[in-house]
């Protein structure tokens, strides 16, 4: 598959892998776990630039803000306790529904972001955490949210940078708030025909404090939601609300039609999992409909 390739790199910074990429002249492409570079690596791809050795694999906690590398295996992410803990799990649970076993020992949290698929669980996932990541490119270090990195038309722009680290600040915890993530694919390890992450908080009414939202394999990338995130806050949480939300769901989102699903099908799933997701968030915070 790689027989075209010419070069091997691996260097030990990522100051150094983006000077590589940059001398490339668009012809490189960086490495991180590779498994989706093996499925989408065109002929255009002249060197590799592997990150393994470029200090990019870590998890740790600054005050309240867990910082992920991005080299960083699904398989770590799933094991953390740091990750188990942050949001009951939310991440930890993400990571658990992508691919075998053998994918998740190599794909990696960096790569299931810049590779930019609709159905990237780890980016539906990250963007119902508001969550940042931390890009290099030739200006230098900087921060942006994971939803404006994932916007389809800076594709490009992602292919002359590296990522580097992802910022996750954590939410003070409270007994009145719950997370989900919900996946469904055509077999246990099958990329999503739609997932769905959300976050949710209640009063002492049992009233939507606030409520997030995000779908994958709606849009060309993983979505918030915000009209039901709107929709929902200061309303009692009862069987009506959710068909409310399951509705404006239906309205909001734009699926394709490909070979694993059409597009009814998924916008009526997406309704589906946006409704067991609000439940199971509500169920831990202790309001069972």
């Amino acid at each position: 598959m790689f027989d075209h390739v010419e070069a091997y790199y691996r260097p030990e910074s990522a100051a150094e892998a983006l000077r590589l990429l940059q001398r490339s002249n668009g012809r490189a492409r960086i490495v991180a776990g590779g498994t989706d570079l093996v499925v989408d690596g065109g002929r255009s791809v002249r060197a590799l630039i592997d990150l393994s050795h470029a200090g990019l694999s870590y998890i740790r906690r600054r005050e309240r803000v867990c910082l992920i590398g991005a080299t960083t295996k699904l398989a770590e992410l799933e094991e953390s306790t740091v990750i188990r803990a942050l949001a009951g799990g939310l991440l930890a649970r993400a990571a658990a529904t992508c691919g075998s076993v053998q994918i998740r020992n190599m794909a990696t949290i960096g790569g299931n972001l810049a590779h930019g698929s609709p159905a990237a669980d780890l980016a539906t996932a990250l963007l119902v955490l508001d969550a940042d990541v931390v890009v290099l490119e030739g200006k230098g270090r900087h921060k942006q949210p994971v939803a404006g990195y994932l916007e389809p038309h800076l594709q490009n722009g992602r292919k002359s940078s590296v990522l580097i680290e992802i910022a996750v600040t954590e939410l003070p915890h409270t007994a009145r708030s719950g997370w989900s993530f919900q996946k469904f694919g055509r077999t246990e390890v099958d990329i999503a025909l739609v997932s769905a992450a959300a976050g949710l908080q209640l009063d002492a009414r049992g009233r939507v404090k606030w409520a997030r939202l995000a779908l994958g394999s709606v849009a060309p990338t993983p979505v918030r939601i915000p009209r039901v995130e709107q929709l929902m806050a200061g309303e009692p949480f009862d069987h009506t609300l959710l068909a409310r939300a399951g509705e404006q769901v239906i309205r909001e989102v734009q699926p394709i039609t490909d070979a694993r699903a059409s597009s009814d099908f998924r916008r009526e799933l997406a309704r589906v999992l946006t409704g067991r997701a609000f439940e199971e968030c509500a169920a831990q915070a202790g309001c069972d409909l």
